[in-house]
Formats: structure tokens, sequence, C-alpha cells
């Protein structure tokens, strides 16, 4: 992570330090180093839970849904009998998240490397104890959609949830006197799976802001020392 903060001046950095509740004055390297430990190990327990099975189908925090803009359709399948179907396509849709979440880690590391020395200051000193994942929610979304639309793609096909989604939405537009849908399954698959990774790598976060165990060296614990 290039933080830029060995231009920093011995003034600077004590603010830094006095900010965080440190009694020593923290070096540049220190603080870049403690951040940059602080982000990669959030972002790797984060998508380490996630990509693995059953990290978002049994995480009923995250877990994906059958698209709600399209909710008619699986209550109109379940009344004639077909909600079997309907929890298959479930499963493999969060299978296929599971497997898409594996490759994320690299593009967030890459955002971390690219941190400025503005970008860590609001970090340490803000009150929101989401900054890091803010940060790479504005750093990274673009790049991360990109990444993962083939992903997805490919993991749905490899877990069926392509297969099994084209087999209700045929059953359900041969329904008499309903009106056909064709929504994008790859659309909403990618999107839903990227609010679960945030939203992992936040709960990492704030555990390590909050909880002194979980901030695994020496250094995690200088730089993130809670204020008395």
């Amino acid at each position: 992570m290039t933080l830029l903060l060995f231009g920093c001046t011995a003034q600077q950095i004590q603010s830094i330090s006095d900010a965080i509740g440190l009694e020593e004055e923290l070096t540049a390297e220190q603080v870049a180093s403690g951040l940059k430990e602080a982000l990669v190990k959030g972002v790797t327990t984060g998508t380490q839970k996630v990509g693995k099975v059953d990290g978002y189908f049994k995480n009923p925090q995250i877990k994906i849904p059958f698209p709600p803009d399209i909710q008619k359709v699986e209550n109109t399948l379940r009344d004639v009998g077909l909600g079997n179907e309907v929890d298959r396509f479930v499963k493999t849709l969060n299978r296929g998240a599971e497997e898409a979440a594996k490759e994320a880690k690299p593009v967030f590391v890459s955002a971390i490397k690219q941190m400025t020395i503005d970008d860590a200051w609001d970090i340490l000193k803000g009150t929101d104890k989401e900054a890091a994942t803010n940060y790479l929610m504005r750093t990274t979304s673009d790049e991360l959609r990109d990444k993962f639309s083939p992903i997805v793609k490919r993991a749905l096909g490899q877990t069926n949830a392509t297969k099994y989604y084209s087999e209700i939405i045929t059953r359900y537009n041969k329904i008499p006197m309903v009106e056909d849908v064709n929504p994008d399954l790859e659309s909403y698959a990618t999107e839903k799976a990227m609010e679960g990774l945030f939203f992992m790598i936040a709960s990492e976060e704030k555990k390590i802001r909050a909880n002194p165990s979980a901030r695994t060296s020496d250094l995690l614990k200088k730089v993130f020392k809670e204020q008395d």
C-alpha cells in the first residue's frame, strides 16, 4: 500500500499518533505498515469467509435470495408445487457467488497499495468505523464488477444455477395468464455477491478497530490502539 507517508513532516506524524491516542510517536513506516497489515488482514479474512462452501448460503446476513423484482415468480411457482426447484436454484445461485468471491482479494489488495496519505488520515482519525471498507467500495467497485461479471457467469454455469434458472423461468412463462419475464440473472448475482463481500470486510474492520484480540500483531495494536 503506497501511502506516501514517507513525505510527512515529523509534526504530521505526531498528529496522527495523537489522533489515535498513542503515547509514543509512530514513524511513517509504522503507520504505513500498520494500515497495510490491517486492511489486507480484513480483506483476506472477509474473502475467505465468503469464498467457501456455504459462505453465502448459510449466512443469513448475505445469503442471496430469489431476485426480489420478480418475487411473483417464486410465489407462483411455490403455489403450483415447484418450491423444490426454487430452493435448488437459490442454493446454486449462492454457490456461484461463493466461487466468484475467491477471485476478489487481488482487486482489493491492488487498491490498498494505491492508497494516499489523505485516505490514510481519514481512515485513522475519522469516526467512521467502516472507513477502510468505504474506501475500498469507492476505489474497487467498478473494477470488481468488471472482473466479477465473467467469473459469476462461469460460476453460475458450473453450479447449474443458470440451467435451473432457465428451467424455472420457462416453467413460469408457460403458466396461463402470467406476464412473461426474463430478468438478467448475471447482473443480479454480481451485485449481490459484491454486497456480501463488502459486508464481511466491514465486519472484519469493525473487529480490528474495537476488539484488541483481533489485532494479531504488535503493530496492529499500536496503530489501532483505542483512545482512553
